[in-house]
């Protein structure tokens, strides 16, 4: 094995579940870009995806595998094999896992063994507590908030010390600003626009948001509420939506790439999700001077502080969901206070460029130890 001092001839290989649509895969599209101009090559592997295409544009290989969180006897040998294939022809030094079942199968190799070994932990969890601890016991672990952290070495009772938290970073928004026509027609016509972007699944609590609707309609006719995303609970959200006899007043704008660019167009977001890691939204929607409604779960309050940047309100409560969209429609200088502190956070603690620094420190600190 190489050196391990020698930061720029290290071969790593990136290990998650699928290079589809979602958080985790977002961040390791990130890492790739943080790490490809440092490191002697990066491969990944996973079960495949959309964003194969952004690695392919990066020039990163990418090796397709089964499904890791099929646990067939099948399955876990085809995984095997194909593993340890990839690790001996592309010379792995460095493995960094996105997914209990990738540290899994690296613990059960022991491909960890003259290697650095790394895993981000996205959420927290409270399930499977014997596969994760010893999953992630040989790991250097990266945990994406601090609640996630202590759920690793509290509940999982992982290392403290081999636990670090990096948080989580969205890019600066690009500027290539492109209006939707329908939001732009519900703006002209003096509409407050409030977003809720996300899966459309039981974590995001869409049907809650969903319910408070009326009742802001009822203090504020002028409002016209977004959702965007899409998800298995799609059909269910806007039968709710024709049963509450809101139609008019809601949009389902489906899955949108240019998150971003979305946000910017929205008056706020609203964010009512069951649970988190850390979630994205709120990063993303500060990084545009946007400001949020937040419920106060896991990770998200490390993101939104109540009344500093955002509002903070229960889970599960469509009322509080209407009295914090209330807030903010009728009080405009509430907002702009907290739109103004919004982008001070993202600038401070979640850029993109505060993230790679962090993210190139830990990986140096490890391989010169």
């Amino acid at each position: 094995m190489k050196n391990l001092k020698n930061f720029s001839e290290l071969n790593l290989l990136m290990f998650t579940r699928s290079m589809g649509l979602g958080g985790t895969e977002n961040v390791v599209l990130q890492l790739c870009e943080i790490l490809k101009p440092h490191v002697n090559k990066i491969v990944v592997c996973s079960c495949g995806g959309v964003n194969t295409e952004k690695l392919a544009d990066m020039g990163i290989a990418h090796y397709e595998i089964p499904d890791i969180e099929n646990k067939s006897i099948k399955t876990i040998l085809k995984v095997a094999k194909a593993l340890k294939k990839i690790v001996k022809k592309e010379h792995i030094d460095i493995i960094h896992t996105h997914h209990r079942m990738a540290a899994f199968y690296v613990r059960l190799l022991k491909l960890y063994k003259k290697r650095i070994f790394i895993s981000t932990a996205h959420n927290t969890f409270t399930d499977k507590k014997l596969l994760t601890k010893y999953s992630y016991k040989r790991s250097n672990v990266i945990a994406c908030g601090e609640t996630v952290r202590q759920n690793l070495v509290g509940y999982y009772g992982l290392n403290e010390n081999k636990v670090v938290t990096i948080h989580n970073a969205v890019k600066a928004f690009d500027g290539n600003a492109s209006d939707d026509l329908t939001l732009k027609s519900y703006k002209d016509s003096g509409y407050t626009l409030v977003g809720n972007i996300g899966r459309l699944s039981e974590q995001k609590g869409m049907e809650y948001f969903i319910n408070a609707i009326p009742n802001v309609l009822e203090s504020c006719p002028d409002t016209k509420f977004i959702i965007v995303g899409s998800g298995e609970k799609e059909a269910e959200l806007k039968e709710l939506s024709h049963e509450l006899k809101i139609e008019n007043s809601l949009v389902f704008a489906g899955y949108r790439p240019d998150i971003q660019n979305v946000m910017r167009q929205l008056d706020f977001t609203v964010l009512s999700s069951l649970w988190e890691g850390l979630p994205l939204t709120p990063i993303e929607a500060f990084s545009v001077k946007k400001t949020i409604i937040a419920t106060a779960v896991d990770g998200t309050v490390e993101v939104v502080k109540d009344g500093v940047n955002g509002l903070l309100i229960p889970p599960k409560n469509p009322e509080a969901i209407a009295e914090g969209i209330i807030a903010l429609c009728k009080n405009p200088d509430l907002r702009e206070r907290l739109e103004k502190a919004a982008f001070e956070t993202y600038q401070s603690e979640f850029s993109f460029d505060v993230y790679s620094e962090r993210v190139l420190k830990f990986y140096k600190q490890l391989c010169s130890s």
